[in-house]
């Protein structure tokens, strides 16, 4: 071979192509070219995107929050309304089975169904008596969504006795009803009032005091706590409506047409009788409904049951944050015992009393007094389900008119249902229809002539019902919705002295109708006299007395999120002593509820102005240094104070050594 020149190129084959100068180092520029477009992409993907809007986000986030309120007071709602209608459809209809002598003889002979139903009457009237002492104590422990739930379990329990008709099962499922009536409402009432408040912090999320959680300013939510109780009792009322269908679609083709037959010892109606309607005949079927039918009917009745439990479990939400219920439970079970009676030091309370017992007397009198002894006397037992129906449309139509106090004075709707119960009161204590039937085989005489003053009549008592019931929970709510720790407390007393009026009206069935109608409008008028007062001295600024709730206790370890004061301590290095101070400290705290706080309507206290004052007394005020208290808790500051300065000496000494070792 001959070795070439330094001047000559070397040719390869004619196959070989020569490589392009500079290759490598463009490849190594276009691989560093895509290192710096992936980086630059990665930075653009993780790093704050140019159309992400914070403001956007968190106003999307919180219309969530509203419409999930939304949801949950009408979930609320139509689920009360479903376990009512079960319950009052279920209960008339096996009242008016089980009165009929030929239907106790052919399919229960000597069970004594008579009897059954006068103990399980007894015992959802008289058991809500003892009510106020356990409401709270179930609010508190279980949640008030939780309550809700496990109430209307009760009555789902009511429904599945009936496909057994026994002593055993009828009577301790309606004793069960009884005391769950109480916690149902008060959790009811306390729940709107809640969801109302959360609707207000969800609108008004920027606000400071908001963020912050602190004390919701007077009167800032009375206008939700307006609308989300008029929706609620819109929607209840409603469940006199659906109450009526078992009766309408399964009992009425089973009734005796024959109004002479059923009212044919009937004598007089309306004011002049006493007792239901004396003279009623006990044989009102003209067949036998099948076993079968009755068991079909049940099983409907027992799946709506069912979807009512579903609907408060599922779609309402909780009443309050984790952190709230804890508060809410860590109080002592011995004051959350005591406060409801505490509460009725509040002339607020004492003075709306008088209308609360009346609300129970007026509902009670409507689906029962004159229904029975005004409607079914005159026009006979086929056109009870139209008088009740048309009532529950009326109240759930009226109901609407509460939302007119968004504009009007909170006085528009007890006052203007008051208006229209004395006015009918009045016109009931004269009004004495002739029965259907005067002796036995006549036909009915007058009987279509009272169908539309009844119904007229029916219409009227649901608008001042719908006035009357609006108007009581939203002026509670209204009066007590900055305090929202005493809800729970004020709706008790409310549906527990309502319970007890209902317990009276079954205790007074026998008296004369005119004595019945007397104590009504004497009520009515103590009730509408007692709110005037309590409303001239809220004008003149009359102090009222709160008891004072005791702050929440939190001994269990981990739940340093809740103390602010000692967050960032762990615990260990307290010393038994030391312990013994803190309980001797939270007992202390605990007997000084049973002061009371003096209010001033108008005037706004903050949770931190009181604290402030409380620690204030604990340090040198009231108890002073000489009081045990006092010195209890002199003796643990200085006992911080030297443990502080043991921690500065440590962490001197400890500079002191790094400096030297450096």
């Amino acid at each position: 071979m001959m070795e070439a020149t330094d001047g000559e190129e070397l040719i390869g084959g004619a196959d070989e192509k020569p490589a392009p100068p500079n290759g490598e180092i463009n490849e190594i520029l276009d691989i560093g070219e895509e290192e710096e477009d992936m980086q630059e992409k990665m930075e653009e993907f993780l790093g704050p995107q140019p159309e992400h809007k914070e403001e956007e986000e968190e106003r999307k986030y919180y219309r969530r929050k509203r419409l999930g309120v939304i949801k949950s007071v009408i979930s609320a709602s139509v689920a009360a309304m479903i376990v009512y209608s079960v319950y009052m459809g279920l209960l008339q209809m096996q009242l008016i089975l089980h009165y009929d002598a030929t239907y106790r003889e052919v399919k229960y002979s000597n069970l004594g169904l008579e009897d059954i139903d006068r103990k399980m009457m007894m015992g959802i009237n008289v058991t809500p008596i003892i009510g106020l002492l356990y409401t709270p104590l179930l609010i508190r422990f279980l949640g008030t969504k939780w309550m809700m739930f496990l109430a209307s379990g009760i009555y789902a329990l009511f429904v599945s006795t009936n496909y057994w008709e026994r002593y055993y099962t009828l009577v301790p499922s309606a004793v069960a009803i009884g005391a769950a009536i109480v916690p149902l409402w008060a959790s009811l009432g306390h729940y709107m009032t809640r969801m109302a408040q959360q609707y207000y912090e969800y609108v008004n999320y920027k606000e400071e005091h908001v963020q912050e959680q602190k004390k919701i300013p007077r009167g800032a939510c009375h206008n939700y706590i307006i609308i989300f109780h008029s929706v609620f009792h819109m929607i209840f009322n409603l469940s006199f409506v659906f109450a009526q269908f078992p009766m309408r679609f399964v009992l009425h083709h089973y009734i005796n047409d024959d109004v002479s037959h059923i009212l044919c010892n009937v004598k007089e109606c309306g004011a002049k009788i006493s007792g239901w309607i004396p003279g009623f005949n006990t044989t009102i079927l003209s067949s036998l409904p099948r076993s079968m039918l009755l068991i079909e009917v049940e099983s409907v009745l027992m799946t709506f049951a069912f979807l009512a439990m579903i609907m408060f479990l599922v779609l309402c939400g909780p009443a309050y944050r984790p952190t709230e219920e804890i508060d809410l439970r860590s109080i002592g079970w011995g004051n959350i015992f005591q406060l409801p009676f505490k509460h009725h030091r509040d002339y607020r309370l004492r003075l709306l009393c008088p209308f609360f017992i009346y609300s129970g007397f007026e509902i009670v009198f409507a689906a029962s007094g004159f229904s029975l002894s005004y409607g079914v006397c005159a026009l006979g037992l086929k056109q009870l389900w139209l008088i009740i129906m048309v009532y529950g449309f009326s109240a759930s139509i009226f109901s609407s008119l509460s939302l007119s106090l968004l504009r009007l004075p909170r006085w528009v709707c007890l006052i203007g249902g008051a208006v229209v119960h004395g006015a009918l009161i009045v016109v009931l204590l004269a009004f004495s229809p002739t029965p259907g039937g005067d002796q036995c085989g006549n036909a009915p005489q007058s009987s279509p002539d009272y169908l539309a003053p009844i119904l007229i009549i029916a219409a009227l008592w649901g608008l001042g019902t719908a006035l009357n019931k609006t108007g009581v929970g939203t002026l509670v709510g209204i009066l007590y919705a900055e305090e929202k720790e005493r809800l729970d407390f004020v709706y008790t007393i409310y549906h527990w002295l309502q319970a007890l009026a209902i317990f009276v009206v079954y205790l007074w069935s026998n008296m004369p109708m005119r004595g019945k109608l007397s104590i009504l409008l004497a009520m009515l008028l103590l009730a509408c006299y007692c709110y005037w007062l309590m409303e001239r001295r809220l004008v003149k600024k009359v102090p009222y007395r709160l008891p004072r709730i005791p702050r929440p206790r939190h001994k269990v370890k981990g739940y340093r999120y809740l103390e602010e004061d000692n967050s960032d301590e762990s615990g260990l290095d307290h010393s038994d002593e030391d312990d013994e101070d803190y309980d001797d400290y939270d007992d202390y705290d605990d007997e000084d509820t049973d002061e009371d706080e003096e209010h001033v309507p108008g005037e706004e206290v903050e949770y931190e102005e009181r604290d402030r004052n409380r620690g204030r007394d604990y340090d040198g005020g009231a108890c002073g240094h000489d009081s045990p208290p006092g010195q209890r808790r002199h003796r643990r500051q200085r006992k911080n104070r030297g443990r502080e300065e043991e921690m500065e000496e440590e962490q001197g000494w400890e500079e002191k050594n790094g400096l030297m070792d450096g």
